[in-house]
């Protein structure tokens, strides 16, 4: 079994100053998300979809991989999006229990609004990071 060496106390310190940056960009998050009418999970959501590699047809099993849910409750999370008209659901023509889900209108203009707000954040405490980040290298 390989011998783990133990790390300094600066080392500690800066893996705590870096959880608790990350910390803090996800509460300004959840409360961003929250102040949007959105639960966390719906912006995060959102933010998979819009964000997913190949863009459109994203499956509700892609959308669970990517959230790190279950299908069953990456299923709920959609039903409840799709409600709230934040995003469509269609089934594939070639395969009908293949399903895709993507934005709609409204959907894409709220996480446009979030996701702004998100990136100033992220441009404000990104030096921070990249200096924590440095500091552990």
């Amino acid at each position: 079994m390989k011998r783990v060496k133990p790390l300094r106390q600066a080392q500690y310190e800066t893996l705590a100053a870096f959880r608790y940056a990350l910390r803090k960009f996800i509460h300004f998050s959840e409360e961003a998300a929250q102040a949007a009418g959105l639960t966390p999970q719906q912006h995060q959501a959102l933010l998979a979809i819009k964000g997913f590699p190949r863009g459109a047809n994203v499956t509700v099993g892609e959308l669970a991989e990517r959230l790190q849910l279950r299908h069953h409750s990456a299923v709920g999370l959609v039903d409840r999006i799709v409600v709230e008209g934040l995003a469509s659901r269609s089934t594939s023509d070639d395969d009908r229990r293949r399903v895709y889900v993507e934005l709609t209108n409204r959907g894409e203009k709220v996480l446009a609004k979030l996701s702004s707000a998100h990136s100033k954040q992220l441009k404000q405490i990104g030096p921070e990071l990249n200096r924590l980040l440095k500091r552990l290298g």
